[in-house]
């Protein structure tokens, strides 16, 4: 009776894990200008009114500064190793940029006011807490948070486009203060035209 109960969980442990690794999420969305200059995702819903981020999100100018990227990241050669080293990482439920990270985004505003045909793609991601539609959130704010700061410093941000993954891209797939702690950044992708 005893091996009964105990295969007969095993099995809806493994129909229960076989479930939840076949559930896909939806493409990250990136933010850009839509119809009468709303904040839209790529399904071009317009995100200023109600759409998913419609009580979390403003206009244009508390998006990052200034006017949002026009441009697809998808349509340039990406190059995620060129600014590896200048990730900015946030301290839990935050998207403000530590000031030992300022001296980051000053060397990413450098090169990128040095090359005129380059562009930028801010990549937010999170840890693994909290919701999906939350950390998808919490993400975005972190990548205008370092948009902003990059448009401080005389970065036009219409170079700059932003991209939240939540936690669905961890750096560190543990389950610890220290792998979360690696999950909660920023990341820079460079960008060249094809």
């Amino acid at each position: 009776m005893n091996a009964f109960k105990t295969s007969s969980l095993l099995a809806i442990c493994v129909a229960l894990t076989m479930v939840a690794a076949g559930c896909k999420h939806k493409p990250p969305p990136i933010t850009r200008f839509g119809p009468n200059n709303g904040l839209t995702g790529d399904h071009g819903d317009n995100l200023n009114n109600g759409g998913a981020l419609g009580n979390t999100v403003g206009g244009p100018t508390e998006m990052g500064g200034g006017p949002l990227a026009t441009f697809n990241p998808d349509d340039f050669n990406q190059d995620p190793s060129a600014f590896a080293a200048e990730t900015i990482y946030f301290a839990f439920d935050n998207s403000s940029i530590k000031t030992s990270d300022e001296m980051k985004v000053s060397a990413v505003a450098s090169a990128l006011k040095s090359d005129a045909s380059a562009k930028l793609l801010i990549e937010g991601h999170c840890d693994e807490r909290g919701t999906e539609e939350y950390n998808r959130s919490l993400g975005e704010r972190r990548a205008l948070a370092v948009r902003e700061a990059l448009a401080n410093q005389g970065v036009d941000p219409g170079r700059v486009a932003t991209r939240s993954y939540g936690e669905d891209r961890p750096a560190d797939p543990g389950h610890s203060e220290a792998a979360w702690s690696r999950n909660r950044r920023a990341e820079f992708v460079l960008l060249h035209p094809k």
